[in-house]
């Protein structure tokens, strides 16, 4: 198992499941079965196996070794990786383009009237990748391995998030700053109506 694993917004969006970050946590610690996993959390075994199949999918667990019990071949899940960080940065552009046709969706359902097109989802995929070239640390990566397992995945994307910001030269940062300007500028642009949030 790898101590760090960077995955992108489609595996940090299953994890917004309750039951499938108490299944990462558990498979962080040891190797288990679905049954046992069902033990575990007091889950149906048909249900776990639905959120398994789902995170090994997407690479969030693996099949760490099988055992023949009688007839029946057992499979032991293990976690990846003790920690996963979310990043864009390491996603094709048709995966970001899904993406952030989901975020305009998503405004929408809030209350933002959004009229995106594909245009525009071509222009804030442009300057979110641009965004990302601007980062601190090339390898802070390899230092955030250092730190104590236990903190979780959370906690370690906003440590990252701000030693990146931190790092960053002034004319980095300069650059970041305009270029959220301009990602302000667009989505203002494509804004109908805004809601009024109490």
């Amino acid at each position: 198992m790898k101590r760090i694993k960077e995955v992108g917004p489609e595996a940090f969006k299953l994890l917004g499941d309750e039951t499938r970050r108490k299944m990462i946590f558990l498979l962080r610690v040891k190797e288990l079965t679905v049954s046992q996993i069902s033990g575990e959390l007091g889950i149906t075994p048909q249900t776990i196996y639905h959120h398994i199949k789902k995170l090994e999918k997407i690479g969030l667990v693996e099949v760490a070794r099988e055992e023949r019990i009688d007839h029946i071949v057992e499979s032991y899940y293990q976690a990846t990786a003790e920690t996963f960080i979310c990043s864009i940065g390491s996603l094709r552009k048709e995966t970001i383009k899904v993406d952030l046709v989901d975020v305009l969706e998503g405004l929408n359902k809030i209350g933002f009237k959004m009229e995106g097109h594909d245009e525009v989802v071509a222009k804030l995929i442009d300057l979110e990748t641009k965004m990302i070239k601007y980062k601190g640390a090339k390898s802070l990566e390899d230092e955030l391995v250092k730190l104590d397992k236990d903190l979780d995945f959370m906690t370690l994307h906003w440590i990252k998030r701000y030693a990146d910001i931190m790092l960053m030269s002034e004319e980095e940062f300069a650059k970041r700053q305009k270029i959220s300007r301009e990602i302000r500028q667009l989505l203002l642009s494509i804004c109908r109506e805004t809601p009024k949030f109490a």
